[in-house]
């Protein structure tokens, strides 16, 4: 379970969500716009932006934590400076996508779907990445790495640090 939001040291962020909840409030369908824009200006939604939203918009809060929680494009836990994520469709998982994983998660001593300590990264398995040809494939941020193998990833994630 992650910290409380302070909201004290936020002020500054919920008075700018606050206007833009009031821009869009009467526009059907808002509550997902208000959500991207609470991510954009949070990096996630936690809790307390969530009953600040239930609360401005008039929507049961069960219906705001249904949505946030229902779309992957959401997180209501904060997500790493950088993103990890390793493929595991068919042709990275028959080529060792499992072996990268394990070393990922020895590397940054975490499982997947965590973020390390130090909110540096955030580890996650994906579904196919379109780059069968260059299987196992990871992908930290946008950039690509192929034909991976786990003695290369100390030296890749050091490039993050």
């Amino acid at each position: 379970m992650t910290k409380a939001l302070d909201v004290k040291a936020n002020e500054k962020l919920f008075i700018e969500l606050k206007d833009y909840i009031d821009s869009v409030k009467d526009v059907n369908g808002s509550l997902m716009q208000v959500l991207h824009m609470a991510q954009e200006t949070f990096g996630y939604l936690p809790i307390e932006v969530q009953k600040f939203i239930s609360s401005e918009l008039d929507v049961p809060l069960a219906e705001v934590y249904g949505v946030a929680t229902f779309y992957t494009q959401f997180a209501i836990e904060p997500k790493g400076k950088h993103k990890i994520g390793v493929c595991l469709g068919t042709a990275c998982y028959v080529k060792g996508a499992q072996k990268i994983m394990d070393k990922l998660a020895k590397e940054l001593k975490i499982k997947v779907g965590e973020t390390t300590q130090d909110n540096l990264f955030t580890f996650e398995a994906t579904r196919c990445l379109g780059c069968c040809g260059l299987a196992p494939v990871m992908m930290i941020d946008h950039d690509v790495y192929g034909k991976l193998e786990p003695k290369k990833i100390p030296e890749i994630l050091a490039k993050y640090k």
